[in-house]
């Protein structure tokens, strides 16, 4: 096949907040028994790479597994390149995959078998976590469980959706808001939810961006967004939600990892409106919820999203076939791993950071 031997890969060093990438050289691994094995041209970065890599979950039991050595990413796009002989059917050298957060299930399991939610599979692996992610330039993945992807969509676009916006549509589909109805997105300018302005427009809703600052304001209102509300010069926030939605949103998607987001959040729905958590905040004792008081008065939904199905994935490609959603790209390479990763913390990263991996 002529592939080489080696291949170059962000492998993490170090723990904590003084952990790094160090740029390595390792082997290319071979397809096993239903694997193929995919050239990842673009992964994209996500907040959980950021926080796997930094072990800002290692409080909550959640930490890079040995299995993965040291390499994350779980947006991964590209080319298959090897097959192995049982999956011949499914895959063949040439055709464009997508790697994902689920990276396999066991497909015989009671969330595998019930055709709503294999995303519960108690035997799944996933990418960057429990087995190496895409942060490398060849990556094994199932062949059962990765995307094929479809014409019209690229592949730097094709990677932050195998989990951003999958992630952001199925947020949205989560909040159960109608085509018509209020939406806010705090934290609408960042990686998710720029994506979520972008699926949540598409499928309907009236949009309420909250974040901070003009490039924010900017491109959330471009994207989509109805109103904007920035949360560094606005007084109060729950107010300004009322004076534009009259009795307040039927929804809210709350995508930024913040006390302050989740705290807020459920004052800014109407009765019978639905939060949906999203955004994994680093701290444990950060909760999603209400004082009852309010929960009950108010008939509130609280509700959690995590990325999707192999189904919503589809769906959530389609979107971007269609010339509807397009990720907003800060690109880089495997080297400025670190540099974004920064970015991010400090909030100066504006849509979603995509690396090019593969030559």
């Amino acid at each position: 096949m002529g592939l080489p031997s080696t291949q170059k890969a962000a492998v993490k060093v170090g723990q904590g907040d003084l952990a790094t990438i160090e740029i390595r050289t390792i082997p290319i691994p071979t397809p096993g028994p239903g694997q193929i094995l995919v050239k990842i041209n673009y992964s994209g970065l996500c907040a959980s790479d950021k926080s796997l890599l930094h072990d800002e979950w290692a409080a909550s039991g959640v930490a890079m597994m040995p299995a993965t050595q040291g390499i994350a990413g779980h947006e991964g796009a590209g080319v298959v390149v090897a097959v192995a002989d049982d999956v011949k059917d499914l895959w063949k050298e040439g055709d464009r995959a997508g790697i994902k957060w689920i990276a396999s299930v066991c497909r015989k399991c009671e969330f595998c078998t019930n055709g709503v939610d294999e995303c519960h599979c108690p035997k799944q692996l996933n990418s960057g976590f429990s087995t190496a992610g895409t942060f490398q330039e060849y990556c094994l993945t199932d062949a059962r469980y990765a995307t094929r992807l479809p014409e019209g969509v690229r592949d730097e676009e094709a990677g932050p959706i195998m989990c951003g916006g999958v992630t952001a549509y199925v947020a949205c589909k989560r909040s159960v808001v109608m085509p018509g109805q209020w939406i806010v997105l705090p934290g609408a300018g960042g990686g998710l939810g720029h994506l979520a302005v972008q699926y949540a427009k598409a499928m309907g809703m009236r949009v309420i961006a909250i974040d901070g600052g003009d490039a924010k304001r900017n491109l959330c209102l471009k994207l989509g967004a109805e109103e904007f509300i920035d949360f560094t010069t606005t007084k109060d926030i729950t107010a300004e939600v009322m004076r534009i939605t009259t009795y307040g949103a039927h929804g809210v998607v709350v995508t930024a990892a913040t006390k302050a987001g989740y705290e807020q959040a459920p004052y800014l729905l109407r009765p019978g409106g639905t939060m949906v958590a999203v955004g994994l905040p680093k701290d444990p004792k950060i909760l999603a919820g209400a004082p009852p008081l309010l929960l009950c008065l108010r008939k509130l939904n609280i509700v959690g999203s995590v990325v999707g199905t192999l189904k919503d994935v589809e769906e959530a490609l389609d979107f971007t076939a269609r010339g509807l959603v397009h990720p907003i790209l800060t690109m880089g390479k495997l080297e400025d791993l670190d540099r974004l990763c920064s970015d991010m913390i400090a909030g100066k990263l504006a849509g979603r950071a995509c690396l090019k991996v593969a030559a």
